[in-house]
């Protein structure tokens, strides 16, 4: 077998069996293939696609590229993906729960990918912090405490990782096939029993429209089965800020107050609390996602789900004294600017990706990527759908390293929002659930 061949096949229409698939990832993880060859194979994939048992197949030919954990744990190990948010940081509340549950959560993340927030750039806004310290310590840290929120490392899917850089440039990065086989790749290396997923629509999410997201969550529930990991999704709205900040350390500082009861988001707790309750029935904790769902309510409410989430971040280097000390152990920024309402009225419409969009251009994201984020800049108070506002009233607060950082900030957010003088009917938080038993006719 030879890249050409493989490539040739798919190109051709007759899709990429599991031995084509095998050989073609452990070449990308070796290097006998070359990038035009990674880039052919990813146009190739892109135009003609490969089905859903091709999909299977390189879903798992990409995780057995590099290391598959083991776990030998006294209960089910679990994990949470979302396709990418604004102000998203469910995965912080989510992790210590479902330890608190008696669930084990080894969640490998990722960093910001355009216009959205990354999991691993919110854990790195804590001092000392330590997102990527291999699969020894990762294993240590989630025997002993449940849950580690940590990075991929070069010994997890390193197929995906070549591939990944690859369909950046060579235009191929909306293909929903080597989308699917790159999140499932490095999930399923963690050795997981379970996993839900977060397929997010709207205009702050990768798949803005519901046709495009439901087609996204089929496909990875389809292929996450197939491949042997019990998986279900839910499809949540990412038509505004699912939290009410925006931004590295802003965003950790409402988890902490959340957490720790001190102000409840309750869209992020109940989004949090209908994710877990899926992964508490995948375990087998759980009779159904209501139960389960409460589970997650009293792990938060009781202080269970904090304690362990201090433990975590002690284990993995972060402050001893995070969850008792966290406002002053968080970075703050310099200028603080109050974005006005531009008139009385109702918010009727929210540009999310516009508000994640000036969350990078203040400096916490990637415009590319060798970037430097400053953790401690953002949005916070961010107005939502269906809020009545006085002209005057902040729609939101930005956070800045400068005065003209700042400026252009309040004119990005004043753009995003829409205001009308009837009272608009608020999306919901959760459009649609995807199980298994919903795509077992697509495999």
């Amino acid at each position: 077998m030879d890249a050409r061949s493989v490539i040739a096949a798919v190109r051709d229409g007759r899709g990429l069996s599991p031995e084509a698939a095998q050989w073609f990832a452990q070449g990308l993880a070796d290097d006998n293939v070359s990038d035009a060859q990674a880039g052919a194979f990813a146009m190739a994939v892109f135009l003609k696609g490969i089905g859903p048992a091709g999909r299977v197949a390189l879903t798992r030919a990409m995780r057995d590229s590099g290391q598959v954990i083991g776990w030998d744990l006294p209960g089910p190990v679990i994990d949470k993906h979302s396709t990418g948010g604004i102000g998203d940081s469910v995965s912080l509340l989510l992790a210590p729960a479902l330890a608190a549950c008696g669930v084990y959560v080894p969640m490998i993340s990722g960093r910001g990918l355009g216009h959205t927030g990354g999991t691993l750039d919110k854990m790195e806004a804590i001092p000392g912090y330590r997102a990527l310290p291999g699969i020894d310590t990762l294993k240590s840290v989630v025997a002993g405490v449940g849950c580690a929120i940590v990075g991929a490392t070069g010994e997890i899917a390193p197929a995906d990782k070549r591939l990944y850089g690859i369909r950046d440039i060579s235009g191929t990065v909306e293909s929903i096939d080597l989308i699917t086989a790159s999140i499932l790749s490095k999930k399923l290396a963690a050795g997981l029993q379970g996993l839900v997923l977060d397929v997010k629509v709207g205009s702050g999410a990768f798949m803005p429209d519901a046709e495009s997201a439901r087609a996204l969550a089929q496909s990875l529930v389809a292929t996450a089965n197939g491949a042997g990991c019990k998986t279900s999704a839910l499809i949540t709205d990412m038509n505004q800020s699912l939290g009410h900040s925006a931004g590295n350390a802003l965003e950790v500082l409402e988890v902490m107050e959340t957490l720790t009861g001190t102000s409840v988001n309750e869209a992020l707790w109940d989004v949090t609390a209908a994710l877990g309750g899926e992964a508490l029935v995948l375990a087998g904790k759980a009779a159904d996602m209501d139960r389960g769902a409460a589970m997650i309510d009293n792990a938060l409410e009781t202080g269970r789900a904090a304690e362990i989430f201090g433990r975590m971040v002690a284990a993995l280097g972060g402050p001893a004294d995070f969850v008792e000390r966290y406002p002053d152990r968080l970075p703050s920024a310099p200028v603080f600017k109050i974005v006005p309402s531009p008139r009385a009225g109702f918010v009727a419409r929210v540009n999310a990706r516009a508000l994640g969009e000036a969350v990078v251009r203040l400096g916490g994201g990637r415009l590319v990527g060798s970037d430097r984020i400053n953790p401690s800049v953002g949005l916070s108070g961010l107005a939502v759908i269906g809020e009545e506002m006085a002209a005057g009233e902040p729609i939101a607060m930005v956070h800045a390293s400068s005065e003209d950082r700042a400026e252009a900030a309040v004119a990005a957010v004043l753009a995003a929002y829409e205001l009308s003088d009837t009272l608009p009917e608020e999306p919901p938080l959760i459009h649609e659930r995807i199980g298994p038993e919903d795509v077992d006719a697509l495999t």
